[in-house]
């Protein structure tokens, strides 16, 4: 198997690249934000590899992890699977974003001021299971950092965790369409339940295992998950 990863310029946004072997399709996770685009990183992880893309995978709509959808889904004709919630924030990504925040900054220096779908995009819900690239792929729907946020399990062996689950932390729940309910409710019905094997691929920073996060990240203890919410956590 074949699992190269791409941290994005801005914002260090892992971006995941999943093939059986080489020579072999693939699909690719949360292709972030470079200048131009994060394109010509992932071609030349294709290329190494001789690798021909079926899909890009996103696990929620925040800018650093889809901003270069549209060029990657274009130039390769592949679609863009992202959660019913989340895809109206493919073209207004920041009715989720802070209004003074980095990547309003981040884009005005890009001179970027609009957004617009890739050709083809196709909306995912909770529950639901498809093949990818000779993958078995799972959606789990698991809002907190933000109304649509996803979790995809690869072969009931790696999840995908994007901004709800990293190594030691959280994703934050104070930006627009986050809930600080929502999140407990996530981390506990759909993280806790899951296996101790199971290899976490976050959105930021080094993969885990669900087994380490459950023993030692502060936010999937009893004292942070029975606590009452705070306004801004």
């Amino acid at each position: 198997m074949i699992l190269e990863v791409i941290a994005a310029p801005y914002f260090a946004t892992n971006c995941w690249i999943f093939a059986p072997t080489k020579n072999s399709e693939c699909f690719i996770v949360d292709p972030g934000i470079d200048s131009p685009n994060l394109v010509s990183a992932i071609q030349t992880v294709l290329n190494k590899h001789n690798l021909k893309p079926v899909a890009t995978l996103v696990t929620h709509g925040h800018l650093d992890h889809t901003f270069s959808v549209r060029p990657f889904g274009n130039e390769y004709g592949v679609p863009t699977l992202i959660h019913t919630i989340d895809r109206k924030l493919l073209t207004d990504p920041f009715r989720a974003l802070a209004a003074d925040g980095e990547s309003r900054k981040i884009m005005a220096g890009l001179g970027v001021s609009k957004f617009e779908e890739p050709d083809v995009v196709r909306e995912v819900i909770d529950g639901e299971s498809f093949q990818l690239a000779g993958f078995d792929i799972v959606v789990q729907h698991a809002p907190g950092h933000t109304a649509g946020s996803v979790l995809f399990t690869v072969n009931e062996e790696f999840l995908v965790s994007g901004d709800v689950l990293f190594a030691g932390a959280i994703g934050r729940t104070d930006l627009p369409t986050g809930s600080p309910s929502a999140m407990r409710n996530s981390l506990i019905t759909k993280i806790l339940p899951l296996n101790d094997e199971l290899i976490v691929l976050p959105g930021h920073g080094p993969q885990t295992t669900i087994g380490r996060e459950r023993l030692n990240n502060p936010y999937l203890q009893s004292d942070f998950l029975q606590s009452k919410p705070e306004r801004g956590e």
